[in-house]
């Protein structure tokens, strides 16, 4: 047994608040668009109704009152996803924010509603705004990159839907930040689309790498996207490139780090940066486990994690079984805890693997140059990005341990680079040192200067 490696038992004993979260998919896999990359859409194919898939409000509320009650923390937050979760229309999450209130019980409720924008229209903003839920929006980048796989049923494209529907958001003062899939097109392209995110308004950006794997074999009502752990699949076509994905962070890395820190966030960056200071990420594919973010579909069933929704995952529905017995369920917890387990050799004696925790379970789809299974597939690039990366997030979180903020490191960069450029001018005694920490550059680097 490696050392360290967490059991169940063990887990039983340990003391602090419950908190889960639940993505809610109350239409299911049911969209509007047709997105070439969509991992989430054939999942119809799980379920023999021809209906098409609506959460009830007995359901909702069934949900709702289960969800509140099990968190043992002060503040709960309902994320809404699909599919397209506005496909339910506005009077279902005015019935899901009555829910809300009816069992908050003295805890704060928050909202997140991750959408392809599409459907918002003013009365849509106006609900949004008077509910302050958070709205994710997904988008590619500018209308090259986004129309490239972000289409209609029909074929059409959604850049310019999608544009609209953010200048509503706009509009109506509706909090929004963004979502970017990384594939084999836009991947090409990481200043131009972190340009213009901030040109639109997000303020916080996610890039999510696409990595699908398909069964050429698989039947028409089999699903073609497979589990890691499937044999004899193809990575698709669409999905990102190692080296491209890990050249993309960096790109946007070295933009972001000389001009927008503590501007513009970037989750990978900060969850990079909590890392390397030594708290939880907040992103669960950089956590050393996971298991703790699972997914409910139309009907209640209840999965391990929105990326894992296949039958072998399946832990239940809240029908059937109270929810948080569901989430205590022993399979949820070895779900969570193999993320750490089952870490092939090469990435135990990774010197990135504090940073990195081999990243997501669902990625793990390649074997070592040894011949063990288990590595992610992402890993070439991560190991490029996290090294790049390394000293500006050591010279940050020295920063924060300082109670300093770490957009100095700003200053920090353009000091070291001016040296290089100018190499020969040396500051004066009592100049601020050009190292960046503040002090004088006779009690500082001058120390050592000769």
């Amino acid at each position: 047994m490696l050392k360290n490696t967490l059991l169940f038992t063990d887990a039983l004993k340990a003391t602090g608040p419950k908190a889960f979260s639940v993505m809610i998919k109350p239409a299911g896999s049911n969209c509007n668009l047709k997105c070439t990359y969509c991992y989430y859409l054939e999942k119809h194919k799980l379920y023999s109704s021809k209906a098409v898939p609506r959460m009830s409000m007995e359901l909702l509320e069934k949900f709702t009152k289960e969800y509140i009650e099990g968190q043992d923390i002060p503040e709960v937050t309902f994320v809404w996803q699909g599919g397209e979760p506005a496909l339910m229309g506005i009077d279902f999450y005015k019935k899901a924010v009555e829910f809300q209130k009816k069992y908050a019980d003295g805890k704060v409720i928050q909202n997140s509603f991750q959408t392809n924008g599409t459907l918002l229209t003013d009365q849509w903003c106006e609900f949004l705004a008077e509910n302050k839920m958070l709205v994710g929006i997904s988008i590619d980048g500018p209308e090259h990159c986004h129309n490239k796989h972000r289409m209609t049923v029909s074929n059409g494209t959604t850049f310019e839907t999608v544009m609209k529907g953010i200048r509503l958001l706009q509009k109506h003062k509706v909090e929004f930040n963004t979502l970017t899939t990384v594939n084999s097109y836009n991947v090409d392209y990481p200043k131009e689309i972190y340009r213009f995110l901030k040109s639109i308004g997000s303020m916080f950006m996610q890039f999510l790498p696409v990595v699908e794997r398909i069964d050429p074999n698989a039947g028409n009502n089999d699903l073609a996207l497979v589990a890691p752990e499937a044999d004899n699949a193809m990575v698709t076509e669409w999905s990102v490139s190692p080296l491209g994905y890990g050249k993309f962070l960096n790109t946007i890395f070295d933009e972001w780090v000389r001009n927008d820190v503590g501007r513009y966030y970037v989750q990978i960056f900060d969850a990079t940066l909590a890392n390397t200071v030594g708290v939880q990420p907040g992103l669960c594919t950089l956590g050393e486990t996971c298991g703790h973010a699972l997914a409910i579909e139309h009907n209640g069933d209840v999965y391990s994690c929105d990326h894992f929704v296949f039958p072998e995952y399946l832990m239940g529905n809240i029908n059937d079984k109270p929810l948080i017995e569901i989430v205590a369920d022993q399979r949820q917890f070895d779900f969570g805890v193999a993320k750490r387990n089952s870490l092939p050799r090469q990435c135990l004696m990774c010197d990135v693997r504090h940073l990195c925790h081999g990243e997501c379970p669902k990625h793990r789809i390649i074997e070592t140059d040894k011949g063990e299974k288990g590595l992610n597939y992402l890993c070439e690039g991560l190991m490029l990005y996290f090294k790049h990366t390394e000293p500006y997030m050591k010279y940050m979180a020295k920063e924060l341990e300082n109670r300093r903020p770490p957009a100095n490191v700003m200053n920090w960069i353009k000091n070291r680079e001016r040296q290089v450029v100018n190499p020969f001018i040396t500051p004066n005694r009592n100049d601020i040192c050009p190292c960046g920490n503040g002090k004088k550059f006779k009690n500082c680097c001058g120390k050592n200067f000769h």
